[in-house]
């Protein structure tokens, strides 16, 4: 939805910042260096097997404030290839991310530390693990991480005299710490922003985290979520190497990346730093989803097509949309409302005008028999009326943020609002009890956390005018109508150091909840501002879950370290423009290294208005967004797929196959579950050792092997695509073939068409399709079998994972799940394809059948005397088994001259039980 930051650019911000300043005392310069660092002054080994030791200040000044002079460094091996460093005031407890919200391992009270007698240093200055030693100089204090089987440092904070930065520095509301890199590595990470040169960070480029309500059109600035990781890819000598580094604190930070260094600026918290130790990329997430929280299940639903738009104004609009997509043969599983259907924008509630519940639940019966589902929005502020019921509990409940004892008043679409207070327990429970009221009154099927950075249309200290109607019901409803005044009496309000907030280093608390604002148990909102999208997310996570005892799928805009755990996220408001296209595959990509893979961007664009050419190749790239939603802003015009004639065509040939590669993507939603594998990734996921495609920003993969090479510019009918090394196969037509060397090809795209090629060694599970998921998912199967192309040895293999997605779990063992190998070898002119189920029970209950198997990359004759089926020959006409081969297409025949064969053999009119073991054997007189 639409926010008053989301229509502010940046130069307009620029204007507010020169008034604001009157009130802040402008922006400081910052200085390079600022102190001489702390010292080591003892140290020791604990119980748990990790370091402890406590470091002073060097030489103290008050720039930024007075040093804190007494620290606790606390360093512990977590796991094999997980290290954590900890330096906190060794005197004072600080703020941290909440342990109930990210459940890890407390570090040592400080106050039980500081009382010991010191002891002398240990000889020994480095801790080793298994994958990780952790090493450090005592004066100044600085420490390194070092990757043990080949001695490459991945952090160093020494300064070493260098010019770019200086040493650690650690005061209340200043914490600076950097780390040296060498000039070759590859990082990623460090969001959410919209990053215009890619997914590789960019040396220079501005990285601040703190979760903010500006559009995504906005580059290289805070935008909705904070995630301070990042991923450092680097080839030693042909050799790739990964691993991340994730700064667990949730205060605003300025994050400089200059090449051979980055330096983090904090304005509060501790140091907690966690280092994973890959070694390969998705060795990285495996390890950072499994101390962040794996990604959260989603409904086999979800990952069909979704409809939205701000401004459906009555029911009769949103069933003729359903009815459009219906008639124009476009698949679609879900459709949403923002917030029209609402009573005053108020929350939970139903317009008994445009909505009337009787004929909203006769609707919902009617998609819900068809297999449909509906999704509406809920944002946190709730609308301050003594007639409201839901206001009224919260009230009753205490559930609400507090500025000097009172509710903290805002303004968001009802008009004046508060705002639920998430990490007190006693309102998620009430939360959970409005959702569960809601859901009495309307059976949705999921939630939409929306402006939950949070977003307000004021600033500072508000009260509602008397005298006048706020808002006054005409003109957009974002002004700010509420009688407001600016805090500048706390240094929560106004701190020492300016991060670069909004891109123009507005102050913390502009136009959300005032930092100075109290949480349950004193928490201020400084300290906790970035987690408020997350902890609702919880909320609504378990408020869901009690429900019906359903899966829950929630989308939420704000997200942080571990939101993957219980939401979906979407880009937020982006443009339509090819410009936002081509940002929204950088996003998404990172969102799946943030452990939070169900991701995607609003197809077409939220606003203003896409051209057709461009929706029709938005459509081509958001059919492949692990999330797929067309979404648009209530000034926009009306840009369902089925407006244009060529969208229309588009869709249904690109939907057509995401619904036909629905249970490829659900296995990948299991294989993020269950490893935090991305279901979108960069190229570098499979091809880690090949350096071309490290910034490669235009193209993605989809699980380990299928490839999606969309045209992101205006006016173009082929495209320039980078293959890696080896055999790859158009999915739309499969005698077409590319065998690389590790090189770029130019792709023919006419308006319709979208590249996308399945890599060798690959065995792909794929159904009919439909034009929902529920009648799609109960389709046949065919396995797509691929083989280098020509080769007389080779092997394949995949997996498919099914089951009732209805269950909050998604696992084995609960008798309503199978999983499937699926096996391939090519070897002395002989295939054999084979399959090894776990947990048969589920799919042979479901009836689900291979009908076909697809080979591709064979060479020579067919002989379909030896084929054999589970041990039996199949005579020739004994079956309905068709067995047919096609000439396979090479792309370089015509660039390098090289004739080429291979083959596409198809094996037709099978009936073999997904959920039994089968094995298949065919003689092809392949040609060594």
């Amino acid at each position: 939805m639409f926010s008053p930051a989301s229509l502010l650019s940046l130069s307009s911000l620029y204007v507010l910042l020169v008034l604001l300043s009157c009130f802040y005392g402008g922006v400081s310069s910052v200085p390079t260096k600022v102190g001489k660092g702390y010292r080591l002054i003892s140290a020791e080994e604990t119980s748990d097997g990790g370091f402890l030791g406590h470091l002073q200040v060097k030489q103290k000044n008050s720039i930024y404030g007075p040093d804190i002079p007494l620290l606790q460094l606390y360093v512990k091996h977590e796991t094999g290839d997980r290290l954590r460093v900890h330096i906190t005031d060794a005197e004072k407890q600080r703020w941290e991310v909440p342990y109930n919200l990210i459940p890890r391992e407390q570090p040592p009270a400080s106050t039980q530390t500081i009382g010991r007698s010191r002891k002398n240093l240990l000889t020994v200055s480095e801790l080793a693990g298994s994958e990780l030693i952790f090493s450090f100089t005592s004066d100044p204090f600085s420490f390194a991480v070092k990757r043990k089987s080949n001695g490459q440092t991945l952090f160093n904070s020494s300064s070493g005299g260098s010019d770019s930065f200086g040493e650690m520095v650690f005061k209340d509301q200043y914490l600076e710490i950097s780390t040296q890199l060498p000039k070759d590595a590859s990082l990623y990470g460090l969001g959410e922003n919209t990053q215009p040169h890619g997914i590789k960070l960019y040396p220079n480029d501005p990285y601040t985290l703190y979760t903010t309500d500006v559009s995504a059109i906005n580059l290289n600035t805070d935008l909705y979520g904070s995630h301070p990781v990042y991923m450092d890819l680097r080839n030693v000598g042909g050799e790739p190497f990964a691993h991340a580094v994730l700064l667990l604190n949730s205060n605003g930070m300025d994050v400089f990346y200059k090449g051979k260094s980055l330096t983090y600026k904090i304005i509060g918290g501790v140091f907690d730093f966690y280092f994973f130790s890959g070694p390969t990329p998705l060795d990285v997430v495996d390890q950072y989803t499994s101390f962040i929280g794996r990604p959260a299940p989603m409904p086999y639903w979800s990952l069909g097509f979704h409809q939205c738009r701000w401004g459906y104004h009555n029911l009769s609009v949103v069933e003729d949309v359903v009815e459009n997509y219906r008639k124009a043969q476009i698949p679609l599983d879900v459709i949403w409302n923002d917030d029209d259907h609402m009573d005053g924008h108020k929350d939970f509630t139903l317009n008994p005008v445009n909505y009337p519940r009787s004929k909203l639940l006769a609707f919902l019966d009617k998609i819900h028999n068809r297999g449909m589902k509906y999704i509406v929005i809920i944002d946190p502020g709730i609308g301050v009326n003594s007639s409201y019921g839901v206001y009224q509990r919260g009230i009753a409940n205490d559930v609400f943020i507090k500025y000097d004892g009172e509710p903290y008043l805002a303004q968001v679409w009802p008009g004046a609002v508060n705002f639920p207070d998430f990490l007190n327990p006693k309102t998620v429970a009430w939360w959970g009890d409005e959702i569960k009221r809601f859901h009495e009154l309307v059976p949705v099927d999921g939630l939409w956390i929306d402006m939950n950075e949070a977003s307000n249309f004021c600033s500072g200290k508000c009260t509602i005018p008397k005298g006048k109607q706020c808002p006054s019901g005409t003109g957009p409803g974002w002004i700010c109508c509420l009688d407001c005044k600016n805090i500048t009496k706390t240094r929560w309000d106004d701190p020492p150091y300016k991060i670069n907030a909004s891109g123009l280093q507005v102050p913390v608390g502009f136009k959300t909840i005032a930092t100075s604002a109290v949480h349950y148990n004193g928490v201020l909102e400084y300290d906790a501002h970035s987690l408020y999208g997350f902890s609702q997310a919880i909320a609504t996570h378990k408020a869901l879950q009690g429900l019906e005892g359903k899966r829950p799928f929630i989308l939420s805009r704000s997200t942080y370290v571990g939101s993957g755990k219980y939401a979906a996220h979407w880009t937020g408001d982006n443009k339509g423009t090819w410009e936002d296209l081509k940002y929204s595959i950088t996003t998404v990509l990172n969102f799946g290294i943030f452990g939070v893979p169900m991701v995607g961007a609003d197809i077409c664009g939220f606003y203003p208005a896409p051209t057709e050419e461009l929706c029709n190749r938005w459509i081509e790239v958001g059919a492949f967004y692990p999330f797929s939603r067309d979404h648009a802003n209530y000034y926009s015009p009306r840009q369902e797929l089925y407006q244009w004639k060529t969208v229309t065509k588009s869709a249904q040939n690109a939907l057509g196959m995401r619904y036909k590669l629905l249970p490829y993507l659900y296995t990948l939603n299991y294989l993020a579950h269950t490893s935090g594998a991305p279901i979108a990734r960069p190229l570098f996921f499979s091809f880690p050792a090949y350096m071309e495609c490290y910034g490669l920003s235009t193209q993605f993969l989809l699980g380990s092997s299928l490839m999606v090479s969309p045209v992101l510019e205006q006016g173009k009918t082929s495209v320039k695509a980078l293959f890696p090394p080896g055999s790859w196969y158009s999915l739309f037509d499969m005698t077409q073939t590319i065998v690389s060397k590790g090189q770029y090809f130019m792709l023919n795209a006419p308006l319709h068409v979208v590249n996308v090629h399945l890599y060798q060694n690959t065995i792909l599970p794929m159904q009919q399709g439909g034009m929902i998921s529920k009648e799609a998912r109960m389709t046949p199967f065919t396995l797509i079998v691929t083989f280098p192309a020509g080769a007389s040895e080779a092997q394949a293999k995949g997996n498919l994972y099914l089951d009732n997605d209805e269950l909050p779990e998604m696992k084995l063992g609960n008798g309503y799940s199978t999983y499937v190998d699926l096996y391939a070898t090519l070897k002395q002119g002989s295939v054999k394809i084979w399959s090894e189920v776990q947990e048969s029970k589920f799919a042979l209950e479901k009836g689900w059948k291979i009908e076909k198997i697809t080979v591709l990359g064979l060479s020579g004759s067919v002989d379909t005397s030896g084929l054999e089926i589970n041990g039996s020959p199949v005579a020739n006409g004994a079956s309905n088994i068709e067995l047919s081969s096609m000439k396979q297409m090479h792309l370089q025949d015509v660039e390098d001259g090289v004739g080429k064969k291979s083959l596409m053999v198809e094996l037709s009119g099978l009936n073999l039980y997904v959920g039994k073991n089968f094995d298949m054997s065919m003689k092809m007189g392949v040609q060594g």
